[in-house]
């Protein structure tokens, strides 16, 4: 089933592309500073535990 968007078709359809892609990147941004924070704590984690 094909949606008819008239003469905004463009218009539509490249507000949708670019949702998308902004969508994209906040989740590869979330998950690589998610990444960074858990190898930050992974360190200091390893730090306490050679201090006691």
């Amino acid at each position: 089933m094909m949606v008819e968007l008239g003469k905004y078709a463009g218009t539509v359809l490249g507000a949708y592309g670019v949702t998308i892609a902004l969508l994209l990147g906040l989740v590869w941004m979330t998950l690589r500073q998610g990444a960074k924070m858990r190898r930050r704590l992974e360190e200091q984690e390893r730090r306490m535990g050679r201090n006691g």
